[in-house]
This record gives structure tokens, sequence and C-alpha cells, in this order.
């Protein structure tokens, strides 16, 4: 029996099936916090597959893309457009600076030596486990979720009856 495998950056293989359990993994670990997954594929994509740094982030950003945009849909349908318009302005201008953010990162990334970009993934890496720890241990306020949760534990804890 032929197994499949998927060729990585290190000439390392490994197997297709690999890759799909961490790609099941990642997706649902992404949905769940609505990031799409990136803060958990780059991990998987350097040390797992053996991607180089460069590599791995092009690629992530890739993945990411598609995978933002299949996800979309099911958001719009949590959170009404009436409740995301209540925050249009920051919403826009988190957008205008994620934009000009993004660039600027992209060609700062193309530019450093693999070893420094290592080094920035991970010290990013680890502020963005200690912002997700601090926004979801916190009540930090949220926009109101139009799904049918159970008892409600979607809300924050200052919003939950008794």
């Amino acid at each position: 029996m032929v197994r499949a495998a998927i060729p990585t950056a290190a000439g390392r293989a490994r197997s297709a099936p690999l890759g799909f359990a961490a790609g099941g993994a990642v997706g649902v670990l992404g949905g769940m916090i609505g990031l799409g997954g990136a803060e958990f594929r780059l991990p998987l994509l350097i040390g797992l597959f053996g991607f180089a740094a460069l590599s791995a982030v092009i690629l992530n950003k890739a993945m990411s893309l598609v995978v933002v945009l299949t996800a979309l849909p099911a958001r719009l349908a949590a959170v009404s457009f009436t409740d995301l318009g209540a925050h249009g302005a920051v919403a826009l201008n988190l957008l205008a600076g994620s934009l000009l953010g993004a660039w600027a990162g992209a060609s700062w990334a193309v530019r450093m030596r693999s070893a420094t970009l290592y080094r920035v993934l991970a010290v990013l890496m680890a502020a963005m486990a200690a912002a997700l720890v601090l926004t979801h241990t916190t009540a930090l306020g949220s926009l109101s979720c139009r799904c049918r949760c159970p008892s409600g534990w979607w809300r924050p804890p200052s919003r939950r009856s008794s």
C-alpha cells in the first residue's frame, strides 16, 4: 500500500492523513475563537512539518484567507449586521490599520534574517497566547450574539443571569 505524502521545505515528508488531522484540529480551535486558525497552524508548519519560517508565514497567510472566507457565512449568521454596524467606525479603522500593518510586516519579514524571524515569531506567538488568556478570562465587553447557545455560556460573566 502506498501512502500519500506531503513534501516540506526541509525535505521531510509527512503523511497526508497527519496533515488532514492537524488541519482538522486547527480548524476546530480556530473556529471556536474566531481567528481562522493561523495562530495554531504556524507552529505546526514550522515544528511538525519542517517549513522554514518565511515559507510557513506565507503559506499560513494564504491558508488563512481561504479559511476566513469559508467561515464568514457562519460568523455572519451568529452576529447580525445591526450589531456589527454599531461598531463600524472601530471595525473600519482597525481594518485600515491592519492592512497597512500587514503590508509593513510582510515587507519586513522578507528582509529579515531567518534566525531573527524565528525569534520574532516566537515572541509574537507567546504574546498572542497571553492576550487570548487575558481576553478569555476577564470580561472586557463583547458584541451581542444571536446564536442559540445553551444557558448563555457565551456571555461575559457580568451579563450572566443567576
